[in-house]
């Protein structure tokens, strides 16, 4: 393309950013509230304008619609109102559009914006740069472009953000270079921080993880403290806890759905399924046209299966299409985060012979599908149950990916087992149930001893408090749902 071409895109990029940052940062005139992920990106920030220059190539994974933009754009303005970075020195760029409209890489971007825009070279800068680059898996060489700019400069600050599989798509010199700070759906501590503004203690997170992985009395009694804490401020909501966290847990998990209509969530939320079947899949690996609609269907079958695992096989014949197409699939949407994998406890030869179960990142991507395919009632108690376990299942996931507690998650293969088997870090096994009604300890119980645990957990909508039992824990769904 023509360098002329792209310079005045350039140009124009930085004259659009302080109007995008406004419409991409609050309602109205009130500004959004601030998640974990700002603050983490923050500190690194600040790290960086104070001389400490390691942690200047970061990615931002995740899938559509958690708000990896409106963060950029926080950013922005931090840099901007609190530390006075001119305007020309941060770009933001939407590499999807980029590569669409001008059939440009984000090397050459970047090196107009140095070269072009401040007439010098990422080795002669004197002053900090800031580059922001949205969607950068549209460009399959961003990890090595990252790594060169890394290399060729101390003064330039790198954000890429992009799909889950931008994890994975690091070559192995970049991957050392990379600070990761993923991007999840909202908890519910994120959610009433967003939507109320109520604040909770934002250590109560670790004491609910300590907690889990520790289970001792210190432990219980410090979670406790913390879970009256955080009673106390929900007395702020102008109806029952129960019904807020309902309504949360059926559809408002993504930023964007704070405060529009239901039906209106579940269609954007379908929308996100949709491009991430006909983009994000698609640039991981290239399906013929005949495999978008098994593509499809897949997420269809995943979303309307009782709880209990899914073998390649057992979809396979389903659909009328190889195990092997049916393992790519499910593969590649892993890649996405879209879904996650729980595999069955056991050894190597049990896990492939075993059926696994599948998750979706957000209940609300669930209940979404549901809803448009008219398999959605939300009395339903029942459809309660199964986006619960979804709920937590994808909270031990994000734990696993962001702290590495715990190492591993199973579910037990066991007649009537529990629903999770937690690995520590010693090799132990923590079993978990969770559910919607009353929960006796007999299954608990039966894998506490199976499996020569120090104590089990319930996850339950009918425990008002956290206790422990004897070796037993138990945890109230909402409590759970600020880790």
């Amino acid at each position: 393309m023509d360098s002329g071409d792209l310079l005045n895109y350039v140009f124009a990029k930085l004259a659009e950013a302080e109007k995008l940052s406004q419409d991409n940062t609050r309602m109205g005139n009130v500004p959004f509230e601030h998640r974990k992920t700002y603050f983490q990106i923050k500190k690194h920030i600040d790290e960086f304008l104070n001389g400490y220059v390691e942690n200047r190539f970061l990615i931002m994974p995740g899938l559509r619609g958690v708000g990896k933009t409106t963060i950029l754009f926080q950013i922005y303005e931090y840099l901007r109102n609190e530390k006075g970075v001119d305007s020309d020195r941060i770009l933001y760029l939407s590499v999807d559009e980029l590569s669409t409209y001008l059939g440009a890489g984000i090397l050459e971007a970047i090196d107009v914006f140095v070269g072009e825009v401040h007439e010098t070279s990422p080795v002669y800068l004197e002053k900090e740069l800031f580059i922001f680059l949205d969607e950068s898996h549209y460009d399959k060489e961003w990890s090595q472009v990252g790594k060169i700019v890394y290399d060729q400069s101390k003064k330039i600050f790198l954000i890429f953000t992009g799909s889950s599989a931008l994890s994975l798509e690091m070559n192995v010199d970049a991957a050392r270079r990379i600070k990761k700070e993923p991007v999840f759906p909202m908890n519910f501590r994120e959610y009433n921080l967003l939507k109320n503004n109520i604040r909770s203690n934002d250590d109560f997170s670790s004491s609910l993880m300590d907690l889990i992985f520790k289970g001792d009395e210190g432990s219980v009694e410090d979670a406790s403290r913390k879970e009256n804490e955080m009673k106390k401020t929900l007395l702020k909501l102008n109806k029952p806890v129960k019904k807020e966290w309902e309504d949360f847990l059926l559809c408002r998990d993504f930023p964007f759905a704070l405060n529009i209509q239901r039906s209106e969530v579940y269609e954007r939320v379908f929308d996100i399924v949709n491009r991430v079947v006909e983009k994000d899949v698609f640039s991981i690996k290239s399906f013929n046209t005949e495999s978008r609609s098994v593509i499809s269907r897949v997420i269809t079958f995943l979303a309307l299966q009782d709880p209990g695992g899914t073998s390649d096989a057992k979809l396979a014949t389903k659909l009328g299409k190889s195990p092997r197409l049916i393992r790519e699939i499910l593969n590649i949407l892993e890649l996405t985060h879209l879904v996650f994998s729980v595999k069955p406890y056991g050894t190597a030869g049990k896990v492939v012979r075993k059926a696994w179960k599948y998750y979706f990142l957000s209940p609300t991507v669930n209940a979404a599908i549901r809803f448009k395919l008219g398999k959605y009632n939300r009395r339903d108690r029942k459809l309660l149950g199964v986006l619960t376990e979804s709920l937590v299942a994808s909270y031990f996931f994000r734990m696993k990916e962001t702290v590495h507690r715990p190492l591993g998650i199973f579910y037990d293969p066991a007649k009537n087992g529990v629903d999770f088997l937690l690995q520590t870090a010693d090799d132990g096994l923590i079993p978990v149930e969770v559910g919607v009604g009353e929960k006796d300890r007999t299954q608990i119980n039966r894998a506490i001893t199976r499996y020569k645990s120090e104590y089990g957990i319930v996850i339950s909508n009918t425990t008002s408090k956290i206790k422990k039992e004897g070796n037993v824990i138990y945890i109230p769904v909402v409590t759970f749902s600020f880790i």
